[in-house]
């Protein structure tokens, strides 16, 4: 596993490698700010990093095949088929069929449209995100490396969804009201500068009904509030 700490300059450190390897896979120049294929590359690098250690070899290697094997599910699902291979046994009865071959198993499949769907949250997110003048990579690249700071943003963050002011605030003036929420939280001016970026990604994501797979991906429930 890489280290915690320092793990959103890591992975700035690292975008060119990121960027490279996913247009190897899409055989295409993409864009940071229009293609859903970066930001997936970045949660693999992201996966890549919490997965990693010394047994798999060199760690770029490895990274390099979870953002392929991403992608490829991405793909998978924009195809929205299953290929079924039916092989049929002439020496038998014509009422047996032997050898049904799914090319894709029950699991492959369940996995796959479960993709499908965080990839098409992924992609709605990013638009609604367009409007903060953000996107679904701020979330991984500002991310706070200390548990206990993403536990407390992740607090703050109930706190406003729970507040109906506070919200309709956020999403018509699409920046947060730092001054209120300094009152609420006794927390600084320059901490809410700080993690402005990503405290209104998870607030845009709490807010709203349309991101439940991406919750599971940040190991949150629904209206389950987190603990210090």
């Amino acid at each position: 596993m890489i280290d915690d700490n320092n793990r959103d300059e890591f992975i700035e450190e690292n975008k060119q490698f990121i960027y490279s390897a996913a247009s190897s896979v899409c055989k295409k120049k993409l864009s940071w700010e229009n293609d859903d294929e970066l930001s997936i590359a970045m949660i693999a690098f992201n996966s890549a990093c919490d997965k990693y250690n010394k047994n798999k070899g060199n760690f770029l290697s490895f990274a390099k095949v979870l953002i392929r094997n991403s992608l490829i599910d991405f793909f998978r699902k924009s195809k929205s088929y299953v290929s079924l291979n039916f092989s049929f046994n002439k020496s038998d009865n014509d009422e047996k069929i032997n050898n049904i071959q799914d090319k894709i198993s029950i699991s492959e499949y369940d996995k796959q449209i479960e993709n499908s769907k965080r990839a098409s949250e992924i992609s709605q997110l990013s638009k609604e995100l367009l409007q903060y003048n953000l996107n679904f990579s701020d979330l991984i690249k500002s991310s706070p490396s200390h548990k206990n700071t993403r536990n407390a943003l992740l607090n703050i963050a109930f706190i406003c969804i729970q507040e109906v002011h506070i919200i309709e605030y956020i999403k018509t003036k699409k920046m947060l009201p730092i001054k209120e929420l300094m009152l609420i939280t006794g927390n600084n001016r320059k901490y809410f500068e700080k993690w402005r970026r990503y405290l209104i990604v998870l607030i845009v994501i709490l807010s709203s009904e349309e991101y439940p797979y991406i919750k599971s991906y940040l190991k949150i429930k629904v209206g389950e509030k987190n603990e210090n």
